[in-house]
Order: C-alpha cells, then sequence, then structure tokens
C-alpha cells in the first residue's frame, strides 16, 4: 500500500505519495481555484489553506503542491477579478459626463468589494510579488488619475480630492463589509453615497492632509503580510 501523507493544518482528505496523472493534476488544479474562490469570497484572504483544501475536496499536501504559497493562490484566484477592475477606469473614461464617469467608477469598484470578500481584502493591500496583479492595479490608478482630472476640469469634483481619498474610501467600505456582513448586507450603499456627497464641488470647508502615498502602500503592506506569510494555513 502507498503511503498517505496528511498535514498537520488538518486538510480532511489524504493524499496518495505517488504524483499524480496530468489529467487528475489539471482537474485538482481547477477544484482548487474553484474552491478558493468561495472560501476567499465568502471569509476574506485570512481564510487557512485548510479551508481551501477541504471545500475542494483534497488534501492539504495537494493544494501545496499546485500552490506552494498562498500568494501563488491568490493570484490564480483573482487575476480576472484585478482584469475587471482595471477595466472599471476605462468605461469611467469613455463616459461623456466625467461627473458620472468619476461616481460610476466609485460605486462599480466598491460593489466589486461588496460581492466578494476576498477581492476587498486585494483591494486594500499590497502583493509586491505578484507582478501581474501589481501591473495591473497600477494600469487601473493611473487610469483614475485622468478620471479625477477630467471631473475636476467639469467643476464638479472638489479641489482637494487626491487618488488617496479612494484607498481610505475602500479603506472603510472594507471594513464596514466586515463589520456588518450578512446581518446588513446593503449598508455599504449609504456610506458610498455619503462619500461621493462630500466629494462633490463646492467644498464645504477645508480637509485634514491625506496620507503620504509611501504611509498608505505600508498600510496596505502590513495587511498583506499575514495572507503572504509561511504556510501555516493561518494568519499572523
Amino acid at each position: 500500500m502507498n503511503p498517505r501523507d496528511q498535514h498537520a493544518d488538518g486538510g480532511g482528505t489524504t493524499d496518495s505519495a505517488v504524483p499524480p496523472k496530468r489529467s487528475d493534476a489539471e482537474r485538482n488544479r481547477g477544484r482548487i481555484i474553484a474552491a478558493a474562490r468561495t472560501v476567499f469570497g465568502r471569509d476574506g484572504l485570512n481564510a487557512s489553506m485548510a479551508s481551501v483544501a477541504r471545500e475542494a475536496g483534497v488534501g492539504i499536501a495537494t493544494l501545496f503542491r499546485h500552490f506552494p504559497g498562498k500568494e501563488d493562490l491568490v493570484v490564480a484566484v483573482f487575476t480576472d477579478r484585478m482584469e475587471a477592475y482595471a477595466q472599471a477606469t476605462a468605461e469611467a473614461l469613455a463616459d461623456p459626463d466625467p461627473w458620472n464617469g468619476f461616481t460610476g467608477y466609485i460605486q462599480d469598484v466598491c460593489a466589486m468589494q461588496a460581492a466578494d470578500r476576498g477581492f476587498a481584502d486585494i483591494l486594500t493591500m499590497s502583493f509586491p510579488g505578484a507582478q501581474a496583479l501589481e501591473a495591473r492595479r497600477a494600469e487601473a490608478y493611473q487610469g483614475f488619475l485622468e478620471v479625477i482630472g477630467r471631473a475636476k476640469d467639469s467643476g464638479q469634483l472638489r479641489e482637494d480630492f487626491t487618488s488617496r481619498d479612494l484607498v481610505l474610501l475602500l479603506m472603510a467600505n472594507a471594513g464596514v463589509l466586515s463589520a456588518t456582513g450578512d446581518a446588513a448586507p446593503d449598508a455599504w450603499r449609504r456610506l458610498v453615497a455619503w462619500m461621493i456627497q462630500s466629494f462633490r464641488a463646492p467644498a464645504r470647508g477645508p480637509l485634514p492632509d491625506p496620507p503620504e502615498d509611501a504611509a498608505l502602500y505600508e498600510a496596505m503592506r502590513r495587511a498583506s503580510q499575514g495572507v503572504t506569510s509561511p504556510e501555516t494555513g493561518k494568519r499572523r
């Protein structure tokens, strides 16, 4: 009988020590990605790798064979979501009404957060090792700078709004989503509506200075450390 192995993390299914056939490996990879979409979408990126393995019906060793680190799994699951995030800026820029493009973008991105807790985490974390993911984030950022410029030039967006205010909004929205959950699933809509109204010109008064870009990046980097830590299946 072939030896069986099971990780101490608690993935409920065991794995054969004999390498699987290619078709089995491809099938397992697909099951793992589908399971991770479900688990991360429901529980956020703090979900353990063991919980993904259980959802997929594979052993934890099989999961690590396909995705040696949690960041590898995150990239596989969320690359298409980041593509949609970047596409949202293109749609905003195509809108003939700069204010409508701006507010539509804000609402669309916050709705993406609400629909998927894992993606809500992605938007407020940084993954320097995931080059494709971060490249699309950078592309979306540059597009949003153009969206901001158009809205300001139209006289409808207050002049002191910066791209850092979007990051703060996404962090705030992620917090509301985490706190309200299924109990008040639409509470985020009121927060976003309040914020959009506060962004509109004319400004009602001065604001404190926004945090520096480096400070926000550090906050996002720290938030992602638990996700990309050595694979214990738990967040630090």
